[in-house]
């Protein structure tokens, strides 16, 4: 394909009028699709109905441990709850405490706790001057949302293909004691699919904290989450690195089942050292008394152990690596060589990455809505929702069907031809002005 950025004046105005005919054409087909968020399709959720036949009236519902999962106690979760999300995790079981089904909410907990209490006897952050969190961008946007959400000034650092640009990373953290955190998906990142490299991971664990209450927050939502059985990507174990550098306090770890059994019915979990889950279990024992049992008993049935957890999880790959190489297909097809977009080939995860030309990804996304297709919003990647360059879309393909997902994708493919003729015309009357 000839590039975009070649083409004289009216090679591109005849190309424009070519693809606002064939816009309106896709305006008419009243299309409805959404690709904006990464839910499990119904397909993907009907993988775990067989769990709702393992427990019933006359199911024995005592743990493990002897509990008994009908009534109080065990705030830390069920032993065998705690054993499956701690193998999922990378730590043994007594570092992890199990909660209900949602990760974020564990995650919005820990740094409320933080900005109300304090962590392990430091300052509450409520009562400091200024707090900050570094934000791998792009990057997950409920992450950014949640800590902005209490004051937090969050600042991007540049995500690279081997994770966030530790250069960036370590000046800030080892010299500047009002940054207090730095989210983190390490492996097939939100929305990039990049895992972090191992150096990546040690110079982690390397760091030294300016502030005693710098944390790590290690959001590992897509550990068991692999398109193909004979090529995943590996993440070093972080927690084994900063053991080995006697930090094992630095690094707070989070995952859940929510993309595994059902999104709002799974378990979700936090790992840390024992010193953090003391500090930790001390306000959660005046927040409950305990989460759900029965569900955590249902789950460690249903699921048994990691191996039978990641048998489950082929057959989630087979159903959405069809959807994303839909979408990759059509993205090399029709956009390799025109150099006016480049996107991301993830091995596991629930999303591409999309780089528009710069100034474009807001027209994009508009565009698409106005012809039936919803994506995420332009900069939502990016903390307070401002992409720089305007330029990445997060693409999710997992809810609409394979053939939806054609359809979606061909007008999204459309919308990035049609704007970024636009652009470039624009670009060029710019220049003949200032001429």
């Amino acid at each position: 394909m000839k590039s975009y950025l070649k083409m004289s004046r009216k090679e591109l105005e005849e190309l424009k009028e070519q693809l606002t005919k064939e816009y309106r054409e896709f305006q008419g087909k009243n299309l409805s699709l959404d690709m904006s968020r990464g839910k499990p399709s119904a397909e993907q959720l009907d993988l775990t109905m067989p769990m709702m036949d393992v427990l019933n009236s006359k199911s024995d519902l005592i743990a493990s441990d002897g509990i008994d999962c009908r009534n109080y106690g065990d705030l830390n979760g069920i032993y065998e709850a705690r054993k499956l999300m701690a193998d999922v995790m990378g730590v043994a079981p007594e570092y992890v405490a199990v909660y209900g089904s949602s990760s974020l909410n564990i995650m919005y907990d820990t740094v409320c706790r933080a900005v109300v209490h304090g962590i392990m006897g430091s300052t509450p952050w409520s009562k400091l001057e200024k707090v900050k969190f570094l934000c791998p961008a792009p990057g997950y946007d409920r992450h950014f949302a949640l800590t902005e959400s209490f004051g937090i000034e969050l600042i991007p650092v540049e995500m690279t293909p081997t994770g966030p640009d530790m250069d960036v990373v370590e000046k800030y953290v080892n010299n500047d004691e009002t940054v207090k955190g730095i989210w983190c998906v390490p492996k097939y990142s939100n929305p990039t699919g990049v895992t972090y490299s191992d150096e990546t991971v040690r110079r982690f664990a390397a760091l030294h904290p300016k502030a005693a209450d710098f944390r790590i927050y290690w959001d590992n939502a897509y550990a068991v989450h692999d398109l193909y059985e004979d090529d995943q990507d590996e993440l070093l174990n972080i927690f084994e690195e900063c053991k080995k550098v006697g930090k094992v306090d630095m690094v707070y770890g989070f995952a859940s089942t929510s993309k595994v059994t059902f999104s709002g019915g799974g378990l979700a979990a936090i790992a840390a050292s024992a010193n953090n889950m003391e500090d930790i279990k001390k306000d959660l024992s005046l927040q409950t008394i305990c989460f759900d049992k029965i569900n955590q008993l249902r789950h460690a049935r249903y699921l048994k152990d990691v191996e039978t957890l990641k048998q489950h999880m082929k057959k989630h790959a087979a159903i959405i690596r069809p959807k994303f190489e839909a979408v990759l297909n059509a993205l090399n097809k029709e956009l390799s060589g025109a150099e006016i977009g480049s996107w991301t080939t993830p091995k596991g995860g629930y999303f591409i990455s999309f780089n528009a030309l710069e100034g474009c990804a807001t027209e994009i996304v508009k565009k698409a809505k106005e012809a039936g297709v919803k994506l995420t919003g332009a900069g939502a990647t990016y903390p307070y929702k401002k992409d720089p360059k305007d330029s990445n879309i997060r693409i999710a393909p997992t809810y609409p069907s394979v053939e939806e997902l054609k359809q979606a994708v061909e007008l999204f493919v459309l919308c990035v031809k049609l704007t970024s003729v636009e652009k470039l015309l624009e670009n060029e009357n710019e220049l003949q002005k200032g001429a």
